[in-house]
């Protein structure tokens, strides 16, 4: 029998710069500070910010490695194992891509794929966001 699982508690991701980024998702997305800690014991701040049902759970390592340039492009990313992107859901994305360019936000790519739209975008350390249109809808030939 699968794990029954409730939905999604947080996503993580690691900066160099702990307060530009609260202040970046706070700004561009919306999201709420909810709490700054430390992890005892290791060179980590941390801070919580509350997102669209969800939270995002920021680390800043002192001394931490910079995100590798492979991992900052869509279909490059797609080469390397791991985590890919932070997917947001938009009614339309057109309008949010243009809202982005509006508050300065470049767009990286926009992807067009089965029926929908993504447009990805950088924080402001680099990881890749996607603002994506409607629900993810997935070709029906493709069930497993």
């Amino acid at each position: 029998m699968p794990l029954a699982t409730k939905g999604v508690n947080h996503f993580a991701i690691s900066v160099p710069d702990l307060e530009a980024t609260v202040e970046w998702y706070r700004r561009v997305l919306g999201f709420r500070l909810i709490c700054r800690q430390a992890i005892p014991g290791v060179d980590v701040r941390v801070a919580h910010m509350e997102g669209p049902g969800f939270v995002l759970e920021v680390f800043e390592p002192i001394g931490g490695n910079p995100l590798p340039e492979g991992r900052k492009l869509p279909n490059t990313d797609l080469m390397t194992h791991g985590n890919k992107h932070l997917s947001l859901t938009v009614n339309d994305a057109e309008e949010a891509r243009k809202s982005l360019e509006d508050m300065g936000v470049p767009v990286v790519m926009t992807a067009r794929v089965w029926g929908t739209v993504g447009v990805f975008i950088h924080d402001n350390s680099g990881n890749l966001i996607e603002i994506f249109e409607g629900d993810m809808r997935v070709p029906q030939d493709n069930k497993s």
